[in-house]
């Protein structure tokens, strides 16, 4: 416990001066107890949202549906759930899904009103026959299973978009300021493997746009034979290229995360050259074994891991600056 402590005070304040904890370029984890990665910086609260019900024995479909539930409420981080950028109407609508160990799935796309898409979707799994529901039917469900509908425009997301509309082209931002979809990645003390991925998408997107994020094998794939995947970026790319899927089935060939997630990233590299200067596309895997690595087409994205040894968060290799 001492340790852990000193490992999550060292890593707040690592991210308070805006650096990595630790820089792991792929590790494997310390014996076969439990584990939890996600991607980016706001990984912390996530991950130990996720490790109290890991290191309790529970499992992994629970810890990655409530270490996602806490960036989707916070409205400090604007591409994720309550407090994410609106679409160029100014209405916020969230894409979520989540993934279980027996091969289960359950996503929701182009939601409003609902602060925790991750759990909407984790109930279309357990409650439908179905794996995806989107707009209207997704919010009717919602409400119809005890969601309550609510504001999800912060003050400061609406000045944002009233900003945008003013001194900005009538398109979504780039890549720059705004790809931080939450990944979730968790293996438990039973081994079992699941993931669960949410994001309020694109700033200022069109209305109806949907990303990766609800896309099962674009961003988020688990195999629990195998290991998981999920993915953060511009989700045009990622699912074109079935991106987690890809770094999934790799592994399934013998390739170690960091170098199926690698492998994925140069598939957009060599389909869309032309595109490289505009777009970000980043993975993050984790396999069987424990081991687990991400990798980005650009210099900038970072993950989290929570595990028995404490907190860390890591910087990744990219392809280009």
């Amino acid at each position: 416990m001492q340790r852990r402590n000193f490992i999550r005070t060292t890593a707040l304040g690592a991210m308070a001066a805006g650096l990595p904890a630790f820089s792991f370029r792929g590790r494997q984890r310390d014996g076969g107890g439990p584990l939890v990665i996600s991607t980016w910086n706001f990984g912390l609260e996530a991950n130990e949202a996720a490790w109290k019900i890991l290191e309790a024995g529970g499992s992994a479909l629970d810890a990655v549906e409530a270490g996602v539930r806490v960036p989707e409420a916070d409205p400090n981080i604007s591409s994720v759930g309550y407090g994410g950028l609106p679409d160029r109407d100014g209405i916020v609508t969230l894409d979520a899904s989540i993934m279980d160990h027996l091969g289960n799935a359950g996503s929701v796309a182009c939601i409003e009103k609902i602060m925790h898409p991750v759990s909407v979707a984790r109930a279309v799994m357990e409650k439908t026959p179905h794996v995806m529901l989107v707009g209207e039917g997704a919010l009717k469900f919602a409400l119809d299973n005890g969601f309550k509908a609510e504001d999800l425009l912060t003050e400061k997301s609406k000045a944002a978009w009233e900003d945008w509309i003013k001194t900005k082209q009538y398109k979504p931002v780039n890549w720059e300021n705004n790809h931080d979809t939450i990944g979730m990645l968790a293996i438990n003390r039973d081994g079992n493997i699941s993931g669960a991925c949410s994001t309020s998408g694109l700033a200022f997107k069109m209305h109806g746009r949907v990303g990766d994020s609800p896309i099962i094998g674009a961003g988020l794939f688990v195999d629990n034979e195998i290991g998981a995947a999920t993915s953060t970026g511009n989700g045009e790319y990622v699912m074109k290229t079935a991106g987690s899927h890809t770094v999934v089935e790799l592994m399934r060939q013998g390739m170690s995360p960091i170098a199926a997630c690698k492998e994925a990233v140069m598939r957009v590299v060599h389909a869309y050259p032309e595109k490289l200067h505009e777009i970000q596309v980043a993975y993050l895997a984790l396999n069987k074994k424990g081991e687990y690595a991400g990798y980005a087409l650009r210099k900038g994205f970072s993950y989290a891991h929570y595990d028995a040894n404490g907190y860390a968060l890591s910087d990744t290799e990219f392809v280009m600056e």
